[in-house]
């Protein structure tokens, strides 16, 4: 396993906190080896046939085969860049090495290094092209879903009557059932999709505060994402550390923002709810920004929403004085507050704002994200141990970003395409150019608001972020001309070909690397639901949890779809 090292710079940025030492693993007895235990999954017609049941059955399978069974974690990470396509680790690795002073192709993003590798298929039950809120219930709950879904099994995401019936235990709540410290951390708003779908349960992702929640949703006895966090964080249970941003959705409408004051809180039912996470956590931290994130190291608990909205982007908040703490310090936060529990963790940790500067069609925004999530990594895998921690890194879908033309060795990935020798008549050292001998950037969008036609915000030619346009006034007349254009500045955007008020998903695979106890588990091409199964068989508290409870076979293999009433009961 080789080591990274964080440089000065990231160690200077990072808050300290020492880690607790480490505990020894359960006496649990080994698993039988994974090559002797089959699990039978009926072969069904796709995809009417395709059932919770059967989700939850095809995905232990598809674990067990490749071992999960066989490993020992004390500890699971499990880190999710949002929207983090193959495209854009390769051109994040790019962009780390050249800023390096390297050419770039050869350099590694931290989990580049782990020694497990797999595909994940990430459509959703009802979509070729899937959402963060469906993707991420397959990965916390083992079981596919629609789109929009959080933490429900697959209906209408307008129904809460019937989805009140289908809601899906996560990894994160059976962790916290089995005694194991939890916590989430992310760079959007807490109630968005990815870290919503480790606690909460609805069927729409929109209904991140009451404001949002349909008057019959409410009537049926839908909650508000929101409240479900701060219920779920309750009477000692739940997440014990909770960091990203959001604040509105926890604050009345009559409230002002404490850093941006100019801002009011969304909620309408009149509950304050980030006075009733201080209410029943009176030893608690409540934290809004990285000097007092630093100051609670030893909290408890420890609530932190930096923004009224979703978090800054790094190049952002690096510009604007650093005043939220950056994925780094809140990772090795939340490493540290979750290693004084002596029986293990569960972590998810999401770097969000990759995906949504795909969406703005800004790459340079979604790759520096990306390299910063990489950071992230590096400093949880120094932080802890592959002897009994397993780290997974994952998205949960990807974008329309594409890596084209044949730029030569070392080109800069955000620049104009030049070709390093002669190759289809292109000179060397010259700029490669289209049938209108125009030259292109090795990076652009397959839709999006980078469409050079002129819209309702800007005129014809290249765009500049941000660019969210309702309108397209003239559609592009040709390619501009971007000889003169610094396609490498922070505010360019790649040229889309289908003008969009926003760049759209895509629906490849995406990539997954592992490391620690169980990682071996992680290869081949997976359905995006084993994922959580990878994390729960080779966990032993996990696993046992499940089986205490009746829901493993005679292998004690988790292959009986769980009930979420069995486990809130406890």
């Amino acid at each position: 396993m080789a080591k990274f090292h964080t440089s000065k710079t990231l160690l200077a940025s990072a808050l300290t906190f020492t880690l607790s030492a480490c505990t020894s693993l359960p006496t649990t007895p080994a698993p039988q080896a994974s090559a002797d235990i089959h699990i039978d999954v009926p072969s069904v017609a796709h995809p009417k046939g395709e059932t919770p049941a059967w989700w939850y059955r095809s995905g232990a399978a598809q674990a067990t085969e490749r071992g999960a069974m066989g490993g020992r974690a004390k500890n699971v990470i499990v880190f999710l860049g949002d929207g983090m396509s193959l495209p854009t680790v390769a051109a994040a690795r790019i962009l780390e090495g050249q800023r390096k002073g390297g050419s770039g192709e050869e350099n590694r993003l931290s989990w580049e290094h782990f020694p497990a590798t797999a595909l994940s298929k990430t459509y959703n039950t009802d979509a070729q092209t899937p959402d963060s809120a469906g993707t991420m219930t397959a990965i916390t709950t083992g079981v596919k879903s629609h789109m929009g879904s959080i933490g429900v099994y697959a209906g209408d995401k307008n129904n809460c009557a019937a989805s009140l019936d289908k809601q899906a235990l996560t990894w994160l709540e059976l962790a916290n059932s089995a005694g194991l410290a939890t916590g989430i951390v992310s760079t959007a708003r807490i109630t968005h999709a990815t870290p919503a779908a480790t606690y909460a349960h609805v069927p729409n992702r929109g209904w991140e505060s009451d404001a949002k929640l349909p008057v019959k949703a409410a009537a049926e006895g839908c909650k508000d994402i929101a409240t479900q966090l701060i219920e779920a964080t309750a009477h000692g249970q739940g997440p014990s550390i909770v960091l990203g941003g959001g604040r509105k959705n926890f604050m009345l409408n009559s409230q002002a923002d404490p850093q941006q004051p100019e801002l009011r809180g969304a909620r309408r039912d009149g509950h304050d709810l980030i006075a009733a996470w201080q209410q029943a956590h009176p030893q608690g931290r409540y934290v809004t920004d990285a000097a007092s994130l630093a100051a609670a190291s030893n909290a408890p608990n420890v609530l932190g929403l930096f923004n009224s909205d979703h978090m800054q982007y790094d190049h952002d908040r690096i510009a604007n004085g650093a005043i939220e703490p950056s994925l780094t310090a809140m990772t090795l936060a939340a490493i540290s507050h979750l290693s004084h529990n002596a029986n293990g963790y569960v972590l998810m940790v999401e770097s969000a704002k990759i995906d949504m500067g795909h969406h703005e069609g800004n790459a340079f925004r979604a790759l520096n994200e990306t390299v910063a999530f990489s950071d992230a990594v590096r400093a949880a895998a120094q932080a802890t141990s592959a002897d009994d921690t397993l780290i997974i890194v994952t998205a949960d879908h990807a974008h329309t970003l594409n890596f084209v033309g044949y730029p030569g060795r070392g080109n800069p990935i955000l620049g104009k395409v030049r070709g390093a020798e002669e190759f289809d008549g292109i000179q060397a050292g010259k700029l490669t150019l289209d049938l209108q001998k125009r030259p292109y950037t090795t990076l652009l969008y397959a839709t999006g608001p980078g469409t050079t036609g002129a819209t309702d915000q800007q005129p014809a030619g290249p765009k500049h972020y941000p660019h969210w346009p309702k309108k397209l006034l003239e559609p592009a007349n040709g390619r501009p001309d971007l000889t003169d254009v610094d396609t490498t500045d922070p505010n360019y955007m790649q040229e889309a070909l289908i003008p969009m008020a926003g760049e759209t998903h895509g629906g490849d695979d995406v990539g997954i690397w592992a490391r620690g106890p169980g990682s071996s588990a992680v290869r081949g091409s997976l359905e995006q639901n084993a994922i959580y199964h990878i994390v729960v068989q080779a966990t032993p508290k996990l696993r046992a949890a499940l089986c205490d409870k009746g829901y493993c076979d005679s292998n004690g293999v988790p292959v009986e779809l769980p009930s979420l009433r069995t486990f809130k009961a406890k």
